[in-house]
């Protein structure tokens, strides 16, 4: 018998299957192995067992050992891999490592175990065993036989470890090794509320539960009870014996996530997220492969948990950016979901208030069912947005950071004893630094990207590459001292918001706050229980957070996304914008929002006011159409990066040649030029693309990734992308 192996190494010359012997070994698709490789012995991953290969005899090596007792890979990991590969033109290991736990390769992280004592139990009489005079080993027994079983490191605290090694070696005393599983947030609060469906609500679970194989839609408004549409769902299909998949954008929503879903579902929930430990996301792992969880909590790596008989996949704020993989390897978490549909015969939930337009074009086309939530529980009005034309207030000679109005509302918050949401999309103190004599603008020197200023680090920092640099003092250039400032971040408005309302505790909750572990959890529970009365932050707090006493949301700057020269710049304002305000006014007490803008005529803060998704899909719908934008199109963009100028010119013209010959007379081409990226240097590479739009059915993708793939060199980087998110 002959094992087909891929091998751990994420190499393009490497990425090939290779044949070996099975031996006397018991092996089967998806176990974990090591093999000679070379003068090595490396891991790699059974993907298949054969009766032959075309391997020269001489040439067959042996597989040295099976790592686990189970298959790490299942077989329908398998086959999600193939599809990878072919849908996104991974290396096949690049996908099998998705499967997995980072650290469980090479051995970096194993099952935790401690060892326990027990008394013999084949000893009638154990304590006649001891001398009267060894008063250290009878209470060390008298402890054990108290406690029925004791960890080692317990009785040697409390029992002396020399009457206790006495014991074990005249076996008085056994000790055997327990497993330890380490669980993430075992001190969440969780706390299980009795809920009764609304008509609507019930509505869609019988929509969705009276089906298979299909992908809805479930459009509802913020605060409409989503979430428990999706537990009564996941219920359900856990009633029937399969299990069930639920996606969050965020870890920051995975705490709170997890405390409604442990409260319904108890031990049966894992989770899965790039935040926990290595050790803690391991015990996880294991407990959805052998089934003693049968829910899956998590971001977007949830979706390849490996468990069986799937029955419901959700991907809630499905419109969220964060579900797609925009470094290798590469992929769209709801084609992988849509994969694993297909294979388990199950349904798929894709949740939002905001919907991409590309789903609910879909859902309008048929493709997905449209299922929607149309109120808020009990009928509760959504807040009251008000619109401030900040040009006025400069006008007015108000410069500060907020309005009058945002002012004055959030004062009568505060005295009322009630909280608000401060959100503003940027980090740190202020988004760049110039000189006002001869307008120096302090840079990164590997990205082409201003440098962000972070006073409470003292430090110029580059959020592309990570980089720090000291605050100037003067200017690099011309030496003056004038230097000023520019738009304020997170860390500016909280400094204000501290300097207006001395007494009170605000809290900040950014990339900058939440570095360490469980620092979401620990900043979201402060609010949550009152500590604080006032939350700034990006958008990690825009969506999916539940804060009964919130009754103001303040958006400083709501014109941030909406000036990028990007064609999704309107349609993520408006989300941003509405997931925000959404915040607000979610139980018996009012909200209220103030949205502050330079833009105060741009239709997109009508339509947010109004809160009339429809009537805002089919403008942009209608703008898309008009230009030949997704979803109407696919935009397909080659990006060629690398140290050398001149190199990267000379891939991207050659590349580009090939595209416009591949072009020629092709009606399904709508559009094709080749340019510099807009950021046109990130970590010291410089970055040109190629883009193109391609009608849908577009079906030669497989002939653009080979004339990339012929341009690839060692110091030129090429990589494919359909519809990126981030087209900087």
């Amino acid at each position: 018998m002959f094992a087909k192996v891929i091998v751990d190494i994420s190499n393009d010359e490497l990425d090939r299957i290779f044949d070996y012997s099975v031996g006397d070994l018991s092996l089967e698709p998806g176990c974990r192995v090591t093999v000679p490789f070379g003068k090595k012995q490396i891991e790699g991953y059974v993907i298949d067992i054969t009766d032959a290969t075309d391997c020269p005899p001489e040439k067959i090596k042996q597989v040295t050992a099976r790592l686990d007792d189970y298959p790490v890979i299942t077989q329908e990991m398998l086959a999600l891999m193939r599809y990878m590969c072919n849908r996104y033109h991974l290396r096949v290991i690049d996908a099998l490592r998705l499967f997995i736990p980072t650290q469980m390769r090479n051995g970096k992280v194993k099952e935790l175990t401690r060892k326990y004592v027990f008394v013999n139990p084949e000893l009638a009489e154990p304590r006649s065993l001891i001398r009267a005079s060894a008063q250290g080993q009878m209470a060390a027994l008298n402890y054990v036989l108290q406690k029925g079983e004791v960890s080692l490191t317990e009785i040697n605290t409390v029992c002396s470890a020399a009457s206790v090694r006495n014991l074990l070696a005249r076996d008085i005393l056994r000790e055997r090794n327990v497993e330890i599983k380490r669980s993430p947030y075992v001190n969440l609060a969780v706390n299980e509320n009795s809920v009764t469906l609304t008509q609507e609500q019930n509505a869609v679970v019988n929509a969705v539960m009276s089906s298979s194989g299909k992908t809805f839609l479930l459009h509802g408004v913020t605060g409409s009870g989503k979430t428990e549409v999706y537990m009564h769902c996941i219920a359900k299909v856990l009633s029937l014996g399969k299990t069930a998949i639920m996606l969050v954008p965020e870890i920051s929503l995975t705490p709170q996530v997890l405390s409604s879903f442990r409260a319904r579902f108890g031990a049966r929930v894992a989770l899965l997220h790039s935040g926990l430990s290595a050790g803690e996301r391991f015990d996880e792992w294991r407990r959805l492969i052998t089934g003693e969880a049968v829910v899956a909590v998590g971001a977007r790596s949830a979706v390849f948990a490996p468990m069986k008989n799937v029955g419901i996949i959700i991907i809630d704020e499905e419109h969220d950016g964060s579900y797609t993989s925009e470094s290798n390897p590469r992929y769209v978490t709801a084609e992988v979901a849509e994969f694993r549909k297909q294979f388990n015969g199950c349904n798929i939930i894709l949740g939002s208030a905001t919907p991409s337009i590309e789903s609910y074009y879909k859902a309008q086309n048929g493709e997905y069912e449209l299922l929607e939530l149309k109120n808020r529980i009990n009928k509760r009005p959504l807040p009251d947005i008000s619109i401030i034309n900040m040009c006025n207030e400069i006008m007015g000679g108000n410069t500060g950071v907020f309005s009058a109005k945002l002012e004055s509302e959030l004062y009568k918050c505060i005295e009322a004893g009630n909280q608000a949401i401060i959100f503003i999309n940027r980090r740190g103190y202020s988004s760049y630094v110039m000189c006002r004599s001869c307008g120096y603008v302090a840079k990164c020197e590997q990205c082409d990207v201003s440098l962000v200023y972070h006073k409470e680090e003292g430090a110029l920092k580059c959020h592309y590459c990570g980089n720090r640099y000291k605050m100037l003092t003067a200017c690099p250039k011309c030496g003056s001292e004038h230097i000023k400032r520019g738009f304020l971040g997170t860390e500016q408005v909280a400094e204000k918001l501290k300097e207006m309302f001395p007494g009170e505790t605000v809290l900040r909750m950014d990339n900058d706050t939440t570095q360490n572990k469980n620092a979401h959890m620990s900043i979201l529970g402060d609010f949550a229980s009152k500590k604080a009365k006032i939350l700034v932050g990006t958008q990690m707090i825009a969506k999916g957070h539940d804060f009964p006493d919130v009754t103001l949301v303040g958006i400083v700057d709501a014109d941030m996304s909406l000036h990028f020269t990007d064609y999704r710049s309107v349609e993520r304002t408006y989300q941003l914008i509405t997931q925000v305000a959404g915040r607000a006014g979610r139980d018996k007490k009012p909200g209220t929002v103030v949205l502050q803008t330079y833009s105060p005529n741009h239709y997109v803060y009508r339509f947010a006011m109004s809160g009339d998704y429809k009537l805002f899909y089919g403008k942009e719908c209608n703008l898309r159409e008009v230009t030949q934008f997704p979803p109407f199109t696919k935009i397909v963009r080659i990006l060629v990066s690398g140290e050398n100028e001149v190199e990267v010119k000379n891939a991207l013209g050659g590349i580009y040649e090939k595209i416009k010959i591949l072009s020629q007379g092709d009606k399904r081409f709508v559009y094709l030029n080749c340019m510099w990226a807009p950021m046109k240097l990130i970590k010291n590479q410089r970055r040109a693309q190629v883009l193109m739009r391609v009608l849908p059915e577009y079906d030669s993708i497989s002939r653009i990734y080979e004339i990339a793939d012929e341009a690839k060199t060692n110091k030129i980087n090429i990589i494919v992308e359909t519809n990126p998110n981030d087209l900087s």
